[in-house]
């Protein structure tokens, strides 16, 4: 449970020393309750105090992490339920599953499809993050040589050991440790050696039972063991009944703040339909409700495009825009002479210009000015997009020194702009470009061809 300002008072030194920056010991524990400062810019709180505030302030879901340096990864640690009334903070990543009962060709194609998703949208690079492999030959040396193979043919991903024997598990270990893998397959006959090898390798466990209460109870056992970085799965797996898990999970941990089921879950699309579209929507939902880890079968570019797109949009803030940060971006081989576009700093609009500008092998400068991080037409119609923010921000990034040409191609859907910056601009011509970013291309090799023939 959160404390209150004076339950954090009585665990401060009480010294009114002001090294906090505040005037007492009771305006910081005020402050601190609500958040809005840290119980380490007390330099004398004993780590007594702070483990007990640390404890009560932590987040009803606790925050675990598997992988190793770059690949490293955050789940956990939600505290709302629906997106709109704070944010979701940590989202989920995707694993594709592999058998050691698969033939080469199968396991080829997964392959291939892991390594092709690698791409980059709104400043965020895509890709499979997670390998799940499943022993189910119960064959150590097969079960092995399929992760060996495999992770390092796909480099950035992290292994998710999914086994049941602790001997195979820690035969996979020993190839797969320094990568920081998932080690999934507690049960309530093994979770003490599985409890032991994630401890000695300091792994995150999955832990899975029938049903949410046999869950409930074996995770208590596992907590009274002393090991509390968990992945949760009820092994439902049907849309209906995975579904009825995520969301009672979710529920229990924080709205009824019982940290037994406070830790992150595993969703296993993957044993839930045969069929790739299907796995996709159950993927989609799983997104929004609430697993931490989507196991499909296989993914291909064509269901990565909308499922990455979804999380992304899903897990950012819905009240700050996503935002380009001002300033004038050169695309491809631009110098003095090519052209310059402008255009707004919400950063699905910036990716979307900048890459038509890419496709149309046009060589092109693209400033982006202070537009309160709003679309085109929002921008202007709240006077966020202007002659005067196009200018200040023309000459804050010495654009007349970049280009010689003094000419700037604007959005059509704000021509109306054009006499204004004119204006607001002397010896600056304004071009009012096309209405959609779809038409630059063409747009751009004629303003280049008009220009050559001038």
């Amino acid at each position: 449970m959160a404390l209150n300002g004076m339950q954090i008072y009585k665990l401060l030194p009480r010294k009114n020393c002001k090294e906090c920056g505040f005037p007492t010991c009771l305006a910081f524990a005020m402050k601190l309750a609500q958040g809005g400062t840290e119980a380490e810019k007390c330099p004398y709180m004993s780590e007594e105090a702070k483990a007990q505030l640390a404890e009560a302030t932590a987040p009803p879901m606790k925050t675990v992490k598997f992988g190793r340096g770059d690949t490293e990864y955050t789940l956990g640690g939600e505290t709302v339920l629906f997106r709109h009334e704070k944010t979701f903070v940590n989202r989920p990543r995707f694993a594709i599953l592999f058998s050691d009962t698969m033939t080469e060709d199968e396991i080829k194609t997964r392959i291939d499809h892991i390594n092709a998703i690698d791409y980059t949208r709104i400043n965020e690079e895509m890709y499979i993050e997670v390998g799940a492999f499943r022993c189910e030959s119960q064959d150590k040396d097969k079960f092995t040589s399929l992760i060996k193979n495999v992770t390092e043919s796909c480099p950035k991903i992290v292994p998710m050991i999914i086994t049941e024997n602790p001997e195979i598990a820690k035969a996979a270990l020993d190839i797969s440790a320094e990568k920081g893998p998932i080690l999934f397959g507690a049960t309530a006959d093994n979770y003490e050696d599985m409890v032991k090898l994630a401890k000695e390798n300091n792994l995150l466990l999955g832990v899975t039972a029938d049903g949410k209460e046999n869950l409930y109870e074996l995770v208590q056992k596992i907590q009274n063991a002393g090991y509390k970085e968990l992945l949760l799965d009820a092994k439902s797996r049907n849309l209906k009944g995975a579904f009825d898990d995520m969301v009672n999970i979710r529920r229990t941990a924080l709205l009824s703040g019982d940290r037994t089921f406070g830790y992150p879950t595993a969703a296993f699309v993957c044993d839930m339909s045969t069929d790739k579209m299907m796995q996709l929507a159950c993927a989609s939902l799983f997104v929004e409700k609430y697993a931490s880890i989507i196991v499909l079968s296989d993914m291909d570019y064509a269901m990565a495009l909308p499922l990455f797109a979804l999380r992304q949009n899903i897990y950012t803030d819905p009240q700050r825009p996503m935002r380009i940060e001002q300033d004038v971006y050169k695309i491809g081989p631009a110098d003095e002479e090519s052209p310059l576009l402008v255009t707004v700093d919400f950063a699905l609009t910036y990716f979307i210009v900048s890459g038509e500008v890419e496709r149309s092998k046009v060589p092109a400068w693209i400033l982006i000015p202070d537009a309160g991080g709003y679309s085109v037409l929002t921008a202007w119609a709240a006077g966020k997009f202007n002659a005067k923010s196009i200018a200040k921000a023309l000459k804050e990034f010495d654009v007349e020194n970049k280009v010689k040409t003094r000419e700037m191609i604007i959005p059509g859907k704000v021509a109306v702009l054009k006499a204004d910056i004119e204006d607001e601009l002397p010896g600056w011509k304004v071009i009012v470009g096309p209405e959609e970013a779809a038409a630059l291309p063409n747009f751009l090799k004629k303003y280049k061809e008009q220009n050559k023939a001038s």
